[in-house]
């Protein structure tokens, strides 16, 4: 190293992506002082390799099936995916993975950036070895803030750790589109890949250990199963693979089964978990418990309950996003964020004391009772709070209330429309738990939906919201009508 400083600030945030950069806003505009220590790009994993560059590859092949669809715009379609083009409006919608745009906010927005690698080396203090070779002892005023993020799972099996592989990084990264892309995982990332790199041209086989989209209703599953299979995707379900191996040519063979698949590519999608390797959490307490990787548990606000938030060392190390561990989604994280940078501002200022109360500005109740998400295949997936059957399995005493969705909004949308719609309903008060929506065009719809669930909008008042006609939200109506409104 060629030196060291010391440095001081209110909050030290580890982690710069759409997480960290949040948390560091609330904080400095609730007065307080922020550094941000990032070892890669300002801005994170969703805006370079996750939920951006993904998105950008979907979006053409959504445009050209939904068009295909139509008379008039289907006779006017002849072509078909340009894929050089559509990796150069990746390559735009990443900034050509340069964060000079996302360090100038940081810089206009009052956080201090450094570049480097942090290691919490006790009670508010966190030591730098910084990028440009020189080391950093930190120290914290009130709080040390982990916005590290997750990192891809791989699974152990024979032979995967000696073949290439890509993970989601090297997927939205992709220069070139492989002729022959195999997926081994049916999560949400890698039922997106697969359909986005069927569009454009690979021939794609998935191989997943249970069904697809596992934490979803399985009529959403079959529908996205469906689409997939449509593009020529091979599904394999409830399937182990036995060995993984590299070929003479440089591709890989998958075998399961009895069976084998040769790919050009393969892409390990099979979730993720928070990345909380080398942080030094070691040196406040923090420990992994029965050899298992270590997981943070954390109050409302995010704050880490346990060794380093006890005693002596005061309340002080906060987790958000995807390093806490509880909701894997940018959205939800940047949420927890917010909530976190001012909760950190309400403590320093000794308005906060205790764990915050549910629904106030410093408590993730969210996370407890509205969590949305969106598959983006086609047709897509958007769904918030939980199913029937995971409400059921709460000891909830719930209705459920599903339907196709054939409205005139979705015949407008495509003559071929198919969807598919739930709603759990609460007996006890009367408001709606979860809802669901399957189809091409659906996500916008969520919003209404996670809405009624966080105002707790009682059916009698939810029926005279009227939806616009015809729009995809008249499923709405049916719903409430089926329930018997």
């Amino acid at each position: 190293m060629n030196a060291e400083s010391s440095r001081e600030f209110d909050v030290i945030v580890i982690g710069a992506g759409a997480v960290g950069e949040n948390v560091a806003d609330r904080v400095v505009r609730g007065g307080l002082t922020a550094v941000i220590v990032e070892s890669e790009l300002v801005g994170g994993e969703c805006s370079y390799w996750a939920c951006i560059p993904s998105k950008a590859l979907l979006r053409p092949g959504s445009v050209l099936h939904a068009a295909q669809g139509i008379p008039g715009a289907s006779e006017a379609v002849t072509g078909v995916i340009d894929a050089e083009s559509a990796l150069k409006h990746r390559d735009w919608f990443t900034n050509n993975w340069q964060d000079g745009g996302q360090v100038e906010w940081l810089d206009s927005a009052g956080i201090e950036l450094i570049r480097g690698r942090g290691r919490i080396t006790g009670p508010r203090e966190v030591q730098v070895d910084g990028l440009d070779g020189n080391s950093y002892a930190l120290k914290a005023h009130h709080a040390v803030v982990v916005a590290t993020g997750s990192t891809p799972t791989i699974p152990d099996i024979e032979g995967l750790k000696d073949v290439p592989f890509w993970t989601t990084r090297g997927a939205t990264a992709a220069k070139v589109i492989p002729q022959r892309l195999a997926v081994l995982g049916g999560g949400v990332a890698g039922v997106e890949l697969a359909q986005a790199f069927a569009r454009l041209g690979s021939v794609v086989t998935i191989i997943a250990r249970g069904r697809l989209l596992s934490s979803y209703p399985e009529e959403a599953a079959n529908l996205v199963l469906s689409g997939l299979r449509a593009d020529g995707v091979t599904v394999h379900l409830h399937t182990d693979v036995d060995k993984a191996e590299k070929n003479d040519d440089g591709s890989v063979t998958v075998t399961f089964n009895g069976q084998a698949v040769t790919a050009d590519t393969l892409l390990v999608a099979s979730g993720r978990h928070p990345a909380l390797a080398n942080l030094g959490l070691e040196n406040v307490g923090v420990e992994p418990q029965n050899g298992k990787p270590l997981r943070l548990t954390t109050d409302a606000s995010g704050l880490v309950e346990g060794p380093a938030s006890d005693g002596t060392s005061g309340l002080w190390l906060y987790a958000a996003g995807d390093a806490a561990g509880k909701v894997l989604l940018t959205h939800q994280g940047k949420y927890e964020a917010r909530a976190t940078g001012d909760a950190i501002v309400a403590r320093a200022n000794g308005k906060l004391q205790g764990t915050p109360r549910p629904w106030t500005a410093y408590a993730h109740t969210a996370n407890e009772h509205a969590i949305p998400s969106v598959v983006f295949t086609d047709p897509e997936v958007a769904s918030v709070g939980p199913s029937l059957e995971q409400a059921l399995l709460q000891g909830k005493h719930v209705t459920g209330v599903e339907l196709p969705i054939d409205v005139s909004g979705s015949q407008l949308y495509s003559p071929d429309y198919k969807g598919w719609a739930q709603i759990v309903v609460d007996e006890d008060r009367k408001v709606i738990l979860g809802a669901t929506f399957v189809g091409p065009g659906v996500a916008e719809l969520l919003h209404s939906a996670t809405i009624a669930i966080v105002g707790e909008v009682p059916l009698d008042r939810l029926w005279h919201a009227v939806p616009s006609y015809p729009t995809i939200s008249e499923v709405w109506l049916r719903l409430l009508e089926k329930y018997g409104l």
